[in-house]
């Protein structure tokens, strides 16, 4: 856990190797992606979304690949609590274009960060345009 983050999130080591892998498939193009976790807060799956755009840049998840995320949640008794995506040439830190483009305050945005040629996984809250890190704990 990084010191002086205030909130901080189970990911399982699944999970955080499933948003590892889409991102450097996806690679030279940013990789997106939603995640989904159940009532209590645990992060149950992270769901390989089509990035449309097919861009380096920026990302906009499959509308249809959305809804079929949604719809597999809830029949597992989840919800779609955040989205993730790549940053294919940068540190895993949201750019102006991702706070700009964080609508709900209450999900998770995970940044795979591949410009330092490992991957980094990092999290975030973005509310009124003003990011704060999450500590990201490692679960089997």
């Amino acid at each position: 856990m990084r010191a002086g983050l205030e909130e901080q999130v189970q990911v399982p080591v699944q999970i955080q190797a499933a948003m590892v892998a889409h991102a450097r498939f996806c690679l030279p193009e940013e990789a997106c992606g939603l995640v989904a976790a159940d009532d209590e807060g645990i992060l149950r799956m992270a769901y390989a979304t089509t990035n449309v755009d097919r861009s380096r840049v920026r990302f906009t998840v499959s509308p249809r690949e959305h809804y079929g995320a949604i719809k597999h949640a809830e029949r597992n008794g989840w919800s779609i609590t955040g989205s993730f995506h790549s940053h294919p040439e940068s540190p895993a830190f949201p750019s102006g274009r991702d706070i700009a483009a964080a609508l709900d305050p209450d999900w998770l945005y995970f940044i795979v960060g591949l410009g330092n040629g490992y991957p980094e996984l990092r999290g975030f809250r973005i509310r009124d345009f003003r990011v704060a890190e999450v500590a990201l704990r490692e679960t089997p």
